[in-house]
């Protein structure tokens, strides 16, 4: 393969490898949390408000939560100090009355109000984060469901796995397809 036919393929695949990446990061929202009604103490009896406003929307990895507040805090805490209101040992904790938190890992995150009363009357949100975008083939409809895939969810945001981005692919099969070429 001659020389400038290599260097027209490896350009390629680099361009290709850049527009993955660019459309993954294209594709990542920003929700305002509780819509239009921002991050508050809910109506009397509305202890549900922020939950079910997370369940109407599909949250991943890359994407970010915007809380627009006056008077109040929004601290990122642990599963426990969530139900239990505690805000003695926030992962982190912000006041600043426009705050966003890049959701970055796959899993269960927690924010709750830095007022104990305010929590304990709902303040408080539980955002399940699904993993990074990617195009995922369904199993043939004989295959059986492995026994993980009903385990359940992780008690913290914090992921110990690892996944490999489709950038990362498209960089290693060109990069093979380099290898090839000119060996």
């Amino acid at each position: 393969m001659n020389s400038n036919m290599a260097s027209l393929l490896s350009v390629l695949c680099v361009v290709l490898a850049v527009m993955n990446g660019a459309a993954k990061i294209a594709a990542a929202r920003e929700f305002k949390v509780g819509g239009d009604s921002g991050w508050h103490e809910p109506a009397r009896n509305d202890t549900a408000f922020y939950n079910q406003w997370a369940s109407t929307n599909r949250f991943q990895v890359g994407d970010s939560l915007v809380f627009e507040y006056q008077n109040d805090s929004v601290l990122n805490v642990e599963r426990w100090e969530y139900f239990h209101c505690d805000s003695n040992n926030p992962i982190s904790a912000f006041d600043d009355g426009n705050t966003t938190v890049i959701l970055d890992s796959p899993g269960v995150f927690y924010f709750i109000s830095g007022t104990e009363d305010q929590c304990q009357k709902g303040e408080r949100l539980m955002v399940e984060v699904m993993s990074p975008r990617s195009v995922l083939k369904s199993p043939p409809s004989n295959a059986s469901v492995p026994a993980q895939a009903f385990s359940p969810l992780p008690l913290s945001h914090h992921s110990h796995g690892s996944s490999v981005s489709g950038s990362m692919l498209s960089f290693c099969f060109c990069f093979l397809f380099l290898l090839t070429v000119f060996n």
